[in-house]
């Protein structure tokens, strides 16, 4: 949301660029909580949620075919862009926490 206003908010809002920048933090922190609470499982459902319904159903039908094809891209995966994964699986994790830091500090500073 625009925190000022202008004459041309419609315009920047039209345009994409009014948006709410923390979105991207909220949902890491979210994250960070729920696994730090409910463990890997988290993870494991978000990935199905993001998956088609046509896909849950050929795994269902075909559960060894689709771990071997999932083994097979994650090896691919671990030989190719390893460093680009871990970095990218740390900087998550470092956002949560630090935004679980953030919130702490705010309620002692109250």
């Amino acid at each position: 949301m625009a925190t000022r206003s202008t004459p041309d908010d419609h315009e920047r809002a039209a345009a994409g660029q009014d948006f709410d920048e923390n979105h991207m933090n909220d949902r890491a922190s979210e994250y960070g909580t729920r696994m730090a609470e409910e463990g890997p499982n988290v993870l494991f459902e978000e990935l199905e949620n993001l998956m088609p319904e046509a896909w849950r159903d050929q795994i269902r039908a075909y559960p060894v075919a689709a771990m071997l094809l999932g083994l097979g891209i994650g090896v691919w995966l671990g030989m190719k862009k390893s460093d680009e994964i871990i970095s990218a699986g740390s900087s998550l994790v470092s956002a949560a926490a630090m935004a679980n830091v953030g919130q702490v500090m705010d309620r002692f500073k109250q």
